[in-house]
């Protein structure tokens, strides 16, 4: 069972985070009383990982929608304001960007009563539309893991990367429910530890069998261990199935495909960006200091250039499978995505 509470929440007045830079020593909660405050958190990675994005985002437009007084127009507006506001936290995250647009496409009526419960509606669907969304990939994916399979990831898509139950670990909460005897290897992730930190903490917490290792040993650990299946999550998901993820996604997919280990995505479908191309996709470039400094001590010598990008690009021919809440999409990727969309 997850003993874990949900990552994100709003009580009408306040959205309510689990403060991650905390864990695993503490499982705490930051509390955001206005727009300003929900910005920070997401860029400060207080909240993180795409779909938990995207629903901070929906409720911290219910907050300001919730906390307006004023007019109609002049409550949209302010929305707008909060939305831009909003979208320049991440760049390469599609969720935080659905989100916003889905709420913003509610904001409407002939007064301000509407239009506030327009938005709060919507931003509630998108937090328990994330929680079955995550428990229907857990249940399309679980018969991939069997007895004995060693899986590996990478970050943390679990339960803390959405608002309850997670996407990459999903099939492996199912398959621990069913009784299925297997371990996860997971990635440490540099430089913000979240597999260490959060993917670790979370696993081991829910009585799942977890083995740490330096993203460095991944090969080690397919040539010299063994690895049955790779399951990572997924920021951005383009209509021929290139995939953006946590940095050191890329050199994963490529380990698992030289060692003949399946590699599968899991992701909602909200995280498919089914209008842009590799070309339009910004990585973000994160502050040097997360690579510089481990907590308050600097490891690299002053001066030195570093490049700090959050997030890689896999290839779909890369990619064995994408789970999502509808189905697997298996090869070609562009076909199972096509259809999965009923795309022509």
């Amino acid at each position: 069972m997850i003993d874990l509470p949900r990552t994100v929440d709003f009580d009408g007045s306040k959205v309510i985070l689990v403060d991650q830079r905390k864990l695993p020593e503490e499982l705490t909660f930051f509390e955001c009383e206005d727009v300003e405050c929900v910005a920070y958190a997401i860029r400060s990675m207080v909240v993180r990982g795409a779909p938990a994005i995207g629903a901070t985002a929906a409720f911290g437009l219910a907050l300001v929608a919730s906390k307006f007084k004023g007019s109609a127009d002049q409550l949209v507006r302010e929305l707008e304001s909060a939305a831009n506001l909003l979208k320049s936290t991440r760049p390469t995250a599609y969720n935080l960007f659905w989100a916003i647009d889905r709420v913003m496409q509610r904001a409407r009526g002939s007064t301000v009563e509407e239009i506030r419960r327009n938005v709060v509606e919507e931003a509630r669907r998108i937090a328990e539309e994330d929680v079955e969304s995550n428990r229907r990939i857990g249940e399309n994916g679980y018969r991939l893991i069997e007895d004995g399979y060693r899986v590996m990831t990478i970050c943390n898509a679990g339960s803390l990367a959405t608002v309850w139950y997670g996407t990459a670990t999903a099939p492996m909460y199912r398959a621990h429910e069913e009784g299925t005897r297997f371990e996860v290897i997971a990635l440490e992730t540099r430089p913000v530890l979240q597999g260490a930190r959060i993917t670790a903490f979370e696993l081991s917490r829910a009585g799942i069998p977890v083995k740490l290792i330096v993203d460095g040993a991944a090969g080690y650990a397919m040539s010299e261990l063994g690895v049955d299946l790779v399951i990572t999550g997924a920021d951005r998901i383009l209509r021929d199935g290139t995939t953006y993820n946590k940095i050191g996604t890329y050199s994963l997919s490529v380990l698992a495909r030289d060692h003949g280990v399946p590699f599968y995505v899991a992701a909602p479908t909200s995280t498919f960006d089914l209008t842009s191309r590799p070309e339009d996709v910004r990585i973000e470039m994160r502050d040097p200091r997360e690579v510089a400094f481990i907590g308050e001590r600097r490891i690299a010598p002053e001066g030195v250039e570093i490049l700090n990008p959050a997030f890689d690009r896999t290839p779909p021919e890369n990619i064995t499978g994408i789970i999502t809440e509808r189905g697997v999409v298996r090869r070609p990727l562009d076909d199972g995505i096509r259809s999965l969309f009923g795309l022509s």
